[in-house]
């Protein structure tokens, strides 16, 4: 199940990976080999985007060179973000990334949490323009931001935003995914488990069996579903170090999707819980 990048029309999978604090592995070869298998596994299931960030400690350095060593990086969509203060210092942090990753062309550069946004929005044009960034973005995980994230959707021109937006966070559909449906800009949804918390909450209480009208076999696909069920989604990106878990996730991007009447319905049962 794809979506399409609005900017170009370049189609992405609707279940990314997520690097955060599971990618933090250091130079640990056991910490890493259920890694390299959760990477193996999310691009033979067809998975393609993976987003870290100069802030998870090694995840751009063990996500790069586990993604070197499988030879998977043809196949994938590299995005990483920059998360520092000042024109250089960005500058150096985001060459960092681009070695980091082993990557000649970062496919998505972000600007983290919008940390000195205004200067490093005029440094990943200038690499776009150059060729060496194929898109830009910027990024918040909490809704007291969103207020500054209208205000830079609206000020500049990214082709991606990613926001938290899950069953336990929705504020951002109120008013910034529809802004970004109008203005043509790519969704990433992090957070799509709210750090674990959803899951809690459901421990223990079975799926509704009309989950199943749209291939939902456990609580991880439902809280994905629902999410890459708005229509101005690109792609969530849940993040697991388990590959059983990748399994489990990328499989919510096969079948149906839930309509509005459909997400009505998760929504009203999860409330329930």
């Amino acid at each position: 199940m794809t979506r399409k990048i609005p900017s170009t029309g370049e189609e992405l999978p609707a279940i990314g990976l997520g690097t955060w604090q599971v990618f933090d592995a250091g130079n640990d070869a056991a910490a890493r080999a259920p890694l390299r298998e959760v990477i193996a596994g999310f691009a033979k299931a067809g998975g393609k985007l993976i987003d870290s960030s100069p802030m998870y400690g090694s995840a751009e350095s063990v996500a790069g060179d586990l993604v070197a060593e499988l030879g998977l990086r043809e196949k994938l969509f590299v995005a990483t973000k920059v998360w520092t203060r000042g024109r250089e210092d960005g500058i150096q942090q985001m060459e960092t990334s681009f070695r980091r990753l082993k990557v000649k062309q970062m496919d998505l550069m972000q600007i983290h949490n919008l940390l000195d946004v205004a200067i490093h929005t005029k440094t990943i044009n200038d690499m776009k323009a150059k060729g060496r960034v194929r898109y830009t973005g910027i990024t918040h995980y909490t809704a007291s931001a969103y207020t500054d994230v209208e205000k830079w959707l609206k000020a500049e021109k990214y082709d991606f935003l990613q926001i938290n937006y899950s069953l336990a966070e929705r504020d951002s559909e109120k008013r910034l995914l529809n802004i970004c449906k109008e203005q043509n800009i790519a969704v990433i949804a992090n957070r799509p488990f709210a750090e674990g918390a959803m899951f809690k909450r459901v421990r223990g209480k079975p799926l509704p069996t009309w989950a199943g009208e749209i291939g939902v076999a456990s609580w991880a696909q439902y809280f994905l579903k629902w999410i890459a069920g708005h229509p101005a989604l690109t792609c969530v990106i849940p993040g697991t170090g388990k590959p059983e878990h990748v399994a489990d996730n990328v499989a919510a991007g096969f079948g149906a999707l839930p309509d509005e009447a459909m997400r009505r319905r998760m929504a009203e049962y999860f409330d329930s819980l």
